[in-house]
């Protein structure tokens, strides 16, 4: 019980398949892959290989090697986290003391009694901001 090759491709590389495949259908002998083809087939290989991509297309290996190590790099994915929940502010009943110190010589001390745990967030933005 084989499984067909294509139920094994991902998406994207089974559509740029079908892609290449549609243009060598139309194409006149002697055509030189387009430059939209390329593209593709260069994404392709960023994503998924250069030796996996140019066997499913059915192009030469070297020439797609080179175009994508001469192709730019994608932009940067940010490296941070793409979602940050914000909790409510919670009020703290107890008293509170603590000292800033930007390393400079300036120093910062405080005393909270009641206070939101938000505002020492702010306080210490203002504090290291004004130096």
């Amino acid at each position: 019980m084989g499984t067909s090759p294509h139920a094994q491709l991902p998406p994207d590389l089974l559509r740029g398949q079908r892609q290449f495949q549609t243009w060598r259908e139309q194409r006149e002998p002697g055509d030189s892959i387009p430059e939209s083809l390329w593209a593709i087939a260069i994404r392709l290989a960023k994503a998924h290989g250069v030796s996996r991509t140019a066997a499913v297309l059915r192009i030469d290996y070297y020439r797609l090697k080179n175009r994508a190590a001469a192709a730019p790099a994608s932009e940067p994915r940010p490296s941070g986290p793409a979602f940050v929940e914000l909790t409510p502010p919670a009020i703290v009943a107890k008293q509170c003391q603590f000292e800033f110190d930007n390393g400079s010589g300036a120093t910062m001390r405080v005393q909270l009694v009641g206070y939101d745990a938000a505002d020492i967030e702010v306080l210490s933005r203002s504090f290291w901001s004004a130096l």
